[in-house]
């Protein structure tokens, strides 16, 4: 599910404000997490969601 903050650009809409999520502030991105192109991130990202689904 894509994240309700993304603005059309992909670029988080509370990025630096309180109301950010922890979960994303702790967050590092790695040329590994990025990879080459956005559909490359996306599924990195899908996965590491279902990995550390509680």
């Amino acid at each position: 599910v894509r994240c309700v903050q993304l603005s059309d650009d992909n670029r988080c809409l509370i990025f630096g404000q309180p109301e950010r999520p922890a979960a994303c502030n702790a967050l590092t991105p790695t040329a590994e997490m990025c990879g080459e192109t956005f559909e490359h991130a996306m599924i990195y990202l899908t996965w590491l969601e279902e990995v550390t689904r509680p």
